[in-house]
């Protein structure tokens, strides 16, 4: 685990100045490439790879080519059920509860929200300097690294990819990037003039119908664009690839004309005349499934270069044969926004957001050397085991202090040696997965662990346990998850229990807070008497140090830590846009849990100090302004100046 004193100290070190370190200079060792392509909110069943039920509605004809060439796993999964948590934990190769990253849109003081009676445990914003990063790892074993598209872990200076071991970098949304009014998704398509920024393109690609033999054109798309210069540019010595694509997430359109006509062909459906939010269940949708065939054309565009594309470190051999391409998504599909029906996960439960097979259970192919080609394994996988996998399949060496606090696990001998099984260093059988999300209502609320062919969930609301069976006798059994078995089965509910709370409590996992404001049970409201009471709270300027002093006599506090708001330095100009976010630092207690203390960083900005009790309500100290933060000017319309009467 971490170790937050050290973490402030390096920090406020680190939080101005670029990562400075360089790649040592190239092994002899003929080192493979790495290609992580990495899908946004796409579903387990929105490509053509595990047909339930019913096929897929959408084509994905480049990721079913790419299956021919690798193995399929069909129970992969992320390490979240949303964006920001598996980036950063496939990045660093830790367990979302570790980097306390489990949601998104993080940094921010934990809020009541309206009438909810928990409130969202802290969590922080992004990756900091502390986390070293599978990018890191590789460039200082000599690999070219580049990261295309989407972040998201992460908007300070001290958190860019550029400064988590990326030597090139370009996250624009490309062909993603939503219509802008007056302009709506039935007018912003794609042309052939010079000047749109979205040119269509002279080469043609599927589908090919009827209308169109020779196939269609496709928007011009900076993200693949992008990650197709970098694969150009760096061929001389290894590289590795991170594609973070922001399709198939919201916004849902397409500015393809023609394989939006297309997929209304398809689906039978006609394009309304008015742009409104599509509701028709199921997998309907034309704008998304245009985004999915989009994703797909651009998975295609990088495989194909790879193959036509010599590789000069191996003679007579294509860059394709000395690749290993890593194909998933950050979770499993979005179904729903508001009104707008996206997908369908059936016969997975639920989406995103959800720890329901539907919300983590997501498409995964790997290819490369000496993979087996067109095999399907149904192994526990999940995507911490890339970092592990890859420093061992590019024989990369990183310091041990790294490589032991890593949670995934080497999966190179299922990929290569045909074992059936995930072994850990000990060469122990991977028994269980396990998942963190602390957040939402009573039924997203909840941690997850899938041992063999069992899944349990514990709701934080209700503290109540619910048991499924996934398969039996290696056969699907109620993959739905519509039968809660946990009331049959005592003796499998308290072994699976056992081992997630030890989960929770070795990985120090954050857990919902009680809400003073919004206690509706009358029992609650005793406890309420009894909630932790700051009596002083005071900072002194000249030692840069906030003490607080708590009421005797009051309930006991578990849990207490500092919050410190930091901010990018400004530029020279004074024009760009300061991010700021808050950092969790650990506080110095009495032995008697009534006083407490922290040194705040010079840089601060501001500071304050949240308080759990043993009942788990929180109370939080003033957060007293150490820096100012400069006023925003009113918008408002010049007033004209009066001509003088002559």
């Amino acid at each position: 685990m971490k170790n937050k004193t050290n973490l402030l100290g390096l920090l406020f070190l680190s939080l101005f100045v670029s990562n400075t370190m360089n790649s040592q200079k190239n092994s002899k060792l003929i080192k493979p490439n790495v290609i992580i392509f990495y899908a946004d909110d796409l579903g387990w069943q929105d490509v053509q790879l595990n047909d339930l039920d019913e096929p897929c509605a959408w084509d994905t004809p480049n990721i079913a080519k790419l299956a021919k060439d690798a193995i399929n796993f069909t129970n992969a999964y992320s390490p979240a059920p949303t964006c920001a948590p598996s980036r950063s934990a496939l990045l660093s190769g830790l367990h979302p509860a570790k980097t306390g990253i489990t949601n998104v849109s993080g940094g921010g003081i934990p809020k009541a929200q309206r009438s909810e009676q928990y409130i969202n445990p802290y969590f922080p914003e992004g990756l900091m300097p502390e986390n070293f990063t599978i990018a890191e790892a590789l460039k200082m074993n000599g690999y070219k690294t580049g990261h295309v598209g989407k972040w998201h872990a992460g908007a300070m200076d001290i958190q860019s990819s550029k400064n988590q071991g990326f030597d090139f970098a370009h996250e624009s949304r490309g062909a993603h990037q939503g219509p802008k009014k007056p302009d709506t998704r039935l007018t912003a398509f794609a042309t052939n003039d010079a000047n749109d920024p979205y040119r269509l393109s002279k080469e043609k690609y599927f589908p090919f119908t009827k209308e169109n033999p020779k196939g269609i054109s496709y928007p011009t798309d900076a993200v693949t664009e992008n990650a197709l210069k970098f694969i150009t540019e760096s061929k001389e010595e290894p590289f590795f690839l991170y594609l973070a694509h922001w399709m198939v997430h919201y916004p849902i359109h397409s500015k393809n004309r023609a394989l939006l006509d297309y997929y209304c062909d398809k689906l039978g459906v006609e394009l309304p005349e008015v742009d409104a939010e599509w509701t028709k269940e199921g997998q309907n949708n034309p704008y998304f499934g245009a985004m999915v065939t989009t994703l797909d054309w651009s998975l295609g565009r990088v495989v194909d270069l790879l193959k036509k594309t010599d590789d000069p470190r191996n003679p007579g051999k294509k860059l394709y044969e000395t690749t290993y391409i890593f194909f998933s998504s950050d979770n499993g599909g979005a179904e729903t926004r508001k009104a707008e029906v996206m997908s369908d996960n059936a016969p997975l439960d639920k989406g995103k957001k959800y720890s329901e097979e539907g919300g983590i259970r997501v498409p995964m192919l790997i290819s490369g050397p000496s993979i087996p080609k067109e095999k399907t394994k149904d192994v526990l996988i999940n995507q911490l085991d890339f970092y592990p996998t890859i420093l061992n399949l590019t024989n990369s060496k990183i310091p041990s202090k790294y490589s032991d606090d890593l949670d995934g696990l080497d999966i190179s001998d299922v990929l290569l040696n045909n074992e059936s099984d995930v072994k850990d260093n000990k060469g122990k059988p991977r028994e269980d997965l396990w998942w963190h999300y602390p957040y939402g209502d009573d039924v997203k609320n909840q941690s997850a662990i899938r041992s063999g062919d069992y899944k349990l969930y514990k709701n934080f609301n209700s503290g109540k346990y619910v048991l499924h069976r996934l398969y039996k006798d290696g056969k699907r059994y109620d993959l739905e998850e519509q039968n809660d078995i946990a009331a049959q089965s005592p003796k499998i509910v308290k072994k699976l229990a056992t081992k997630l709370e030890k989960y929770l409590k070795d990985y120090d996992a954050k857990l919902p807070y009680k809400s003073i404001t919004n206690v509706k049970d009358p029992s609650e409201k005793e406890k309420l008497a009894l909630i932790p009471v700051v009596a002083t709270d005071v900072y002194d300027a000249n030692s840069r140090t906030v003490t607080i002093q708590l009421e005797k006599g009051k309930s006991n506090v578990i849990e207490s830590y500092a919050l410190i708001k930091i901010s990018d330095k400004p530029s020279a100009t004074g024009k760009k846009k300061l991010h700021t976010t808050y950092i969790e630092v650990p506080l110095e207690s009495s032995k008697d849990k009534l006083t407490y203390t922290v040194n705040v960083p010079k840089d601060a900005h501001a500071c304050g100090v949240v308080f759990i009790d043993e009942n788990r309500f929180m109370v939080t100290s003033k957060f007293h302004e150490l820096i100012k933060a400069p006023k925003k000017k009113k918008k408002g319309k010049k007033k004209s100046k009066k001509k003088n009467k002559k």
